[in-house]
């Protein structure tokens, strides 16, 4: 088990490559510029989606200028920001949300489930 904070990041996606089985629990900084080939990288788990966050100068003056001209920033600025940071990863919150289909269609065809026993299969888990 490895987590975001325990060592530097380019130790620890060093240390995650090379040792079969394991798992890196990490923020959104994991998302952007981190590449594991393989085997390694056999499962995703994302618990939210990669919202840029609104109190950022940027973000908040985006939100205004797209508001003020009569759009939706939401949908406009917000979705589309963050579907290009989902492209790294993948998600399952999306699928209860209105906005989620344009989440999945960003996305290459994978397989996906929600159900923890196909998981448990897939790592050769007994329960």
């Amino acid at each position: 088990m490895l987590m975001q904070g325990d060592a530097p990041k380019n130790a620890l996606l060093d240390e995650f490559r090379r040792t079969p089985n394991s798992v890196l629990l990490a923020t959104s900084s994991f998302w952007q510029g981190v590449d594991v080939q393989g085997e390694q990288l056999s499962c995703v788990i994302i618990d939210r989606l990669p919202f840029a966050v609104p109190s950022d100068p940027v973000v908040a003056a985006r939100v205004k200028a797209i508001d003020s001209d009569g759009g939706n920033a939401f949908f406009q600025y917000q979705v589309p920001a963050a579907v290009i940071t989902l492209k790294q990863g993948f998600g399952r919150r999306i699928l209860r949300k209105q906005y989620g289909r344009v989440f999945l269609e960003s996305l290459p065809n994978y397989r996906r489930t929600m159900d923890m026993h196909t998981v448990e299969e897939f790592f050769g888990a007994s329960s």
